[in-house]
């Protein structure tokens, strides 16, 4: 039996992978502690603790004036959590343009993320989720192309997802939603938009903790490895 390597992921498609994860993760870390000052949601346009919210997470905070129940208040970190949520926001936005970018003209979305006609098939789709509900670790083959469900996966993330996450972002921001009054509107208002932020930012956590257990189960070292270095080995046996 002997074992080579090929090339699996080309250093642009690493490179922008581990940057859009460090930036995700900065900006889970202080969307956290920005959601302490505040751990209220509202629908509309107008949102504070004299309007009945549309949902109350039971969490200290870090504002005496809003009442969860407890007894203690946390340190306020609003002030560079904001700042640091910023940054790492606009970071993610140019690394995704360029992604967009790379993947729409060099062809990698279509052969890796975007599913065939035929994989979308009822029956064959139906299968693939059989499949996987009955075993979780995926074989051999996958690691050197995605499954129809990674590529619904990675098609929701890339193409629906990430825009929403972006668009509410910046429908939180005075100086955008002045000039792009109506990208605000269409949603509902500004509190609708931070509303729908949150869900967003679940749905992306829950990718992100499924993603990541995959990876530990096909194989960590290796995953992360062909991630890092773009190569991935494969045993082939030999008459």
């Amino acid at each position: 039996m002997a074992v080579y390597s090929r090339m699996r992921h080309t250093s642009f498609v690493r490179i922008t992978h581990w940057i859009t994860t460090l930036a995700f993760l900065a900006l889970l870390v202080t969307g956290v502690e920005i959601l302490i000052s505040h751990p209220r949601f509202y629908w509309g346009d107008t949102g504070n603790v004299n309007v009945k919210p549309l949902l109350t997470l039971p969490i200290p905070t870090s504002r005496s004036t809003i009442h969860n129940g407890y007894s203690i208040t946390l340190d306020d970190q609003n002030g560079w959590s904001r700042y640091l949520h910023f940054e790492a926001a606009w970071v993610a936005v140019l690394v995704g343009i360029l992604y967009a970018a790379y993947g729409f003209r060099s062809g990698h979305f279509r052969r890796e993320m975007l599913p065939s006609k035929s994989e979308l098939a009822p029956r064959k789709l139906a299968s693939e989720m059989v499949r996987h509900a009955r075993v979780w670790k995926p074989n051999e083959d996958e690691a050197w192309s995605y499954n129809v469900l990674q590529r619904l996966a990675y098609s929701g993330v890339i193409f629906v997802l990430f825009p929403l996450i972006i668009w509410t972002g910046l429908d939180m921001s005075p100086a955008f939603t002045s000039v792009f009054p109506g990208a605000v509107t269409i949603l509902g208002g500004r509190q609708a938009a931070r509303t729908i932020h949150f869900a967003v930012t679940i749905l992306l956590v829950s990718f992100l903790i499924v993603h990541v257990a995959m990876v530990v189960l096909s194989g960590f070292r290796e995953r992360v490895g062909s991630m890092i270095t773009g190569r991935l080995s494969k045993a082939e046996e030999r008459a």
